[in-house]
């Protein structure tokens, strides 16, 4: 009963109060920077090293990619690094595991050229081999961890079971020591309210693989730490995109946003950057946000989410403010005009000035005086375009757009889609992370 009235809240208009004041809570600057300055002040107080928590897990494509760069961060900054092995990712964070499972391998593959690591995994490994892995992995100092880790998880993923054996006949574990191991290890990694593998843990702030480690590493440079005196990152993305691109052809990207989310709300200033930059047409398809697709997202999930997507819009000159969530009826308004706005050549604007309005400016985005004031700016006819207010034709359009994005293995938002022109030849890619892989994409076919 308590979890259907959660899940009742989570997805009504009347739950509004408490999910924008949390929202606000997770987004704010001044609580991020409270935060940092009371547990460095506590860690000196305590008297305590720089330990920096980083979880692994053997069957986690991205934690192969990470793996690799522990030794550099131990190599170039003053801490004490603290290995956890991990298990099973806690269910509840996962709302399509088949996709996710297919879209994360896929999504290693393609990025970890970039990263400078081999990667050519075309299937997860076999729970036998996996076995393996955790037994050598279990009971390794963490001096022993890097080197031995980067050599298991090549040989793991390359299937090379002799080697795996070889290895498990030095370091080796019992199947109880192995589980009670994962089972500590997700004990901790809950405590720190995470939920997957391959992240990094420092004084109340995570870090998600490769993706935030310029994160730690600015945060732990601020302290004064870094062993070196450059400004260089030990993680760096190896890109050959420009920065413009020019083109007689261009190539159609489909951008699947959702009104709720907070790093659709970050990717929309990329997404002009890349309308600028790029010979692209650009096809704006909405979907539902995902507490209004019926899926749950526990509090501690959604506290990452926000924290980290405020905390990537700071980086990239685009910072939430005040924060109005308009899941339910506020939505659902906004969505009805959505069909005749786009085509009207106005989608794109009109889903990015409902975001801005979310979060940053605190405003109701259901509220007819907004919409009005936002279809006026527009340039649009506001008695022609509110005839379809609070119609329901939009519903359809929405649950197109969701099983178009499903379709490229993509559930959450912002996912994208490139075409060529004629609509073929469809490459998918989820999240405000890979923009710079949607730039990579698109000069290999326009180049």
């Amino acid at each position: 009963m308590i979890q259907f009235i959660r899940n009742i809240l989570a997805r009504r208009t009347f739950a509004y109060k408490a999910r924008n004041k949390a929202m606000n809570m997770f987004s704010s600057y001044e609580n991020f920077k409270t935060i940092r300055e009371n547990q460095e002040t506590k860690r000196q107080k305590e008297n305590r090293s720089h330990e920096v928590l980083y979880f692994h897990k053997v069957d986690d494509p991205y934690s192969h990619l990470t793996v690799q760069y522990i030794d550099k961060l131990i190599n170039g900054y003053d801490i004490n690094l603290k290995p956890i092995l991990v298990g099973e990712e806690n269910p509840v964070t996962v709302h399509e595991p088949d996709l996710y499972d297919a879209y994360c391998l896929q999504d290693v593959n393609r990025i970890a050229p970039f990263y400078n690591v081999d990667f050519e995994a075309l299937s997860y490994p076999s729970k036998n081999l996996i076995s393996l892995a955790n037994s050598i992995l279990c009971n390794l100092e963490a001096e022993q961890f890097t080197s031995i880790a980067k050599e298991v998880s090549s040989a793991l993923w390359q299937g090379q079971e002799e080697k795996l054996k070889e290895l498990n006949k030095i370091y080796n574990a019992t199947d109880s020591e192995v589980s009670n191991k994962l089972n500590d290890g997700n004990e901790i990694r809950n405590d720190c309210d995470y939920y997957f593998g391959s992240a990094f843990y420092y004084e109340k702030e995570l870090y998600w693989g490769v993706d935030r480690l310029n994160h730690l590493e600015t945060r732990l440079a601020e302290l004064g730490v870094k062993k070196t005196t450059d400004n260089e990152f030990i993680c760096n993305l190896n890109t050959t995109a420009p920065n413009e691109l020019s083109s007689e052809d261009k190539l159609n990207l489909t951008f699947y946003p959702s009104l709720n989310s907070p790093y659709t709300f970050v990717s929309a200033k990329k997404v002009k950057d890349l309308l600028k930059d790029y010979p692209i047409n650009l096809i704006t398809k909405p979907v539902l946000p995902m507490l209004m697709r019926m899926m749950v997202i526990p509090t501690f999930k959604a506290k990452y989410i926000i924290s980290d997507a405020a905390r990537e819009g700071r980086k990239y000159g685009y910072e939430m403010k005040s924060i109005y969530s308009p899941i339910g009826k506020p939505a659902r308004l906004a969505y009805s005009l959505f069909p005749i706005i786009d085509n009207l050549g106005k989608g794109f604007e009109y889903i990015d000035g409902l975001l801005k309005a979310s979060f940053q400016d605190g405003i109701n985005i259901g509220d007819e005086s907004f919409l009005k004031n936002l279809i006026n700016e527009l340039g649009l006819d506001w008695d022609k375009v509110r005839r379809d207010l609070n119609t329901k034709k939009w519903k359809k359009v929405l649950n197109d757009n969701c099983d178009d994005m499903y379709s490229g293995n993509c559930w959450g938002v912002p996912s994208f889609k490139i075409t060529n022109s004629d609509g073929s030849d469809p490459y998918y890619v989820w999240g405000q992370d890979r923009i710079w892989l949607l730039k990579e994409e698109i000069h290999r076919r326009l180049s």
